[in-house]
């Protein structure tokens, strides 16, 4: 395969069996028939989720320029916010239909859930998630936003006339008090990259055990995370073998930190070789903080004789608690999202055939000085007729 194929995003650095029930889509696990999920959510703009194998084992209009903490004062989570105070950033979360709409049609769907309740969402950015809140009925809307984009949100709040349900609230969520005691459900898009990059989960999981009544609802409140591998011939030469020959120059001591860096991008389906494999599911709802961190196994076998170059991962997330099962994958074989894939390039190219299989192990956690980080290991094997190969690689997101 050469450079990506239909893809409808730019490059970010830092066989599956869908059944359709009129608009409905379905989720299924090919092993768990009773953990298949409904969504019809997107009216007709997402494809299915992929088919995966079962684990086996806008504040005034003049706006302040003043950080959250002072220049002098900031830690990498201080830029992380100051990040999300540029307006690119949320254009393109807003113009990515997939998970915009979700949100949307999860809110304006199950107006039961919202009548009359108190709601907090969790890193607001423009408060969209919010004003859907707002519109479906909530009796009020705390919106927590770090970034310079609260005092737009405030703004946005102002401009359509939701200020009397809607207050924002401009901090970091372990830092500030809410007005009330306890909130009744908590919304958030707190998903980055390969899910957990970032770590705004942890933030959410603060405010569940803070504020969130007994039998509140978090929103969403199921996250998965999945593993396949592809070929990659060319794109991997174009970007790790290039450091062998930069305009007659060696930079190969660059490939073993590129080799490091995974690729946010997004994937051909066609460029899949083995089946999908469940890696993680997490219950929002349920989860310690220290969930987010695991090693999980993983087989992976061979659907066609090819070459693989790359493990790619991706995840999906769900509503649970809505009247239908809703939710979206951020897979191949799914409508494109802004979240894309996230390649981990290998250092050796493994010629496989069909039914051999890769069996190994995914260690995943947030980096010890930046959180916000994500370190992965990543062990695997093969023992196949034209490769026998067993090999440890790490790769640090930044």
């Amino acid at each position: 395969m050469g450079r990506r194929k239909n893809s409808n995003a730019a490059q970010t650095s830092t066989n599956s069996s869908n059944r359709f029930e009129g608009n409905k889509i379905r989720f299924q696990d090919a092993d768990d028939e009773e953990a298949a999920t409904v969504s019809s959510n997107l009216d007709d703009s997402i494809v299915a989720n992929d088919k995966a194998t079962e684990d086996v084992s806008m504040g005034e209009a003049d706006v302040s320029l003043v950080d959250c903490a002072a220049d002098d004062d900031k830690t990498s989570a201080d830029y992380y916010f100051d990040s999300y105070s540029h307006f690119g950033i949320h254009e393109e979360m807003l113009k990515d239909v997939v998970r915009t709409k979700t949100y949307q049609n999860v809110i304006y769907q199950n107006k039961f859930l919202f009548k009359d309740k108190v709601v907090l969402d969790v890193g607001a950015g423009t408060g969209i998630l919010s004003l859907f809140c707002a519109k479906a009925g909530a009796a009020h809307v705390y919106a927590v936003e770090c970034s310079h984009m609260a005092d737009m949100a405030k703004q946005i709040v102002e401009t359509n006339g939701l200020s009397d349900v809607v207050t924002v609230l401009k901090g970091k969520i372990e830092e500030l008090e809410l007005p009330v005691a306890k909130v009744d459900i908590i919304i958030s898009e707190w998903m980055g990259y390969f899910l957990l990059f970032e770590n705004m989960l942890n933030t959410v999981l603060y405010a569940r055990d803070k504020w969130l009544v007994d039998d509140g609802i978090v929103l969403p409140d199921k996250a998965s995370l999945y593993l396949t591998a592809i070929e990659d011939a060319e794109y991997k030469d174009d970007k790790i073998e290039f450091w062998n020959n930069v305009y007659g120059f060696d930079m190969s001591c660059i490939k073993k930190q590129a080799m490091m860096e995974p690729l946010v991008d997004t994937v051909d389906q066609n460029q899949i070789v083995t089946n999908c494999h469940l890696l993680k599911t997490m219950d929002i709802s349920k989860m310690a903080p220290g969930d987010a961190s695991f090693t999980a196994p993983f087989k992976l076998v061979a659907q066609r004789d090819d070459y693989i170059h790359a493990f790619v991962a991706y995840f999906d997330v769900s509503f649970t608690k809505c009247h239908k099962l809703m939710g979206f994958s951020t897979g191949p074989r799914s409508r494109a999202t802004h979240w894309k894939q996230t390649v981990l390039y290998l250092e050796d190219v493994l010629t496989i055939c069909e039914g051999e299989a890769i069996t190994g192990s995914m260690t995943v956690a947030p980096n010890k000085k930046n959180p916000r980080d994500v370190d992965i290991m990543v062990k695997y094997s093969l023992s196949g007729r034209r490769s026998v190969i067993s090999r440890v690689q790490m790769y640090k997101m930044r």
